[in-house]
């Protein structure tokens, strides 16, 4: 349950970063952030996804109902063949493996789970033109029922690992005509689409893959 009323320049994340020190080369992170808001207006969801110390890959959502006053899910499945967040059970994002065509993709390191709640009004809340109201502090976000479940590989393969990235169990996993039609619906920011940003050095490879 995220920052209720007036949110503005507040971020509620929780992290999956690596489980120990790890120099910054081998730096893999999946970050879901909430960006508050002033009140009334909808919350952002902001995706990044780190691989091998890179990140710059973030797509964001528009929640579309109030997660202020109730208890929402938010999931991240991650398998050999792609990284799939989910609201509530629908998909909004995937990113694929596509370490064949040399994307980094986080699959050896163990991963912890950090949670934050942290002011960043400086650009957190519509570019960082609504600051924090500090009146209305102490700011709180409540976290219940984190489930961590194995990933299970098809028949006849030992653990998910030695299941081959391109393999097709792992595409039962994702519903592709609803993350499409979310996405149609509520995403408000792709990287793979801002031309400004990339006008210079090119889209990043996972944009251009089949």
């Amino acid at each position: 349950m995220l920052v209720a009323n007036n949110s503005a320049g507040t971020v509620a994340t929780f992290y999956l970063m690596p489980d120990g020190e790890v120099p910054w080369a081998y730096h893999d992170e999946i970050d879901l952030e909430f960006l508050g808001n002033a009140t009334g207006e909808p919350y952002t969801l902001h995706t990044n996804i780190f691989a091998n110390g890179a990140g710059g890959r973030e797509q964001q959502f528009r929640l579309w109902f109030d997660p202020t006053t109730d208890f929402h899910t938010y999931s991240i499945e991650w398998n050999p063949k792609h990284i799939i967040i989910l609201v509530d059970g629908t998909p909004v994002r995937a990113f694929e493996n596509h370490a064949a065509r040399g994307v980094p993709f986080p699959t050896w390191q163990r991963m912890r789970l950090q949670g934050t709640l942290w002011n960043a009004d400086e650009w957190a809340t519509q570019g960082g033109r609504v600051k924090t109201d500090w009146t209305q502090a102490p700011f709180y976000a409540y976290y219940r029922n984190l489930r961590v479940t194995p990933c299970a590989p098809s028949p006849g393969v030992a653990w998910c690992g030695d299941e081959p990235p391109e393999s097709a169990w792992f595409e039962q996993r994702l519903d592709k005509a609803a993350l499409k039609e979310a996405q149609e619906k509520h995403m408000i920011y792709d990287y793979c689409v801002d031309e400004k940003r990339f006008k210079d050095k090119g889209f990043p490879k996972e944009c251009n893959a089949d």
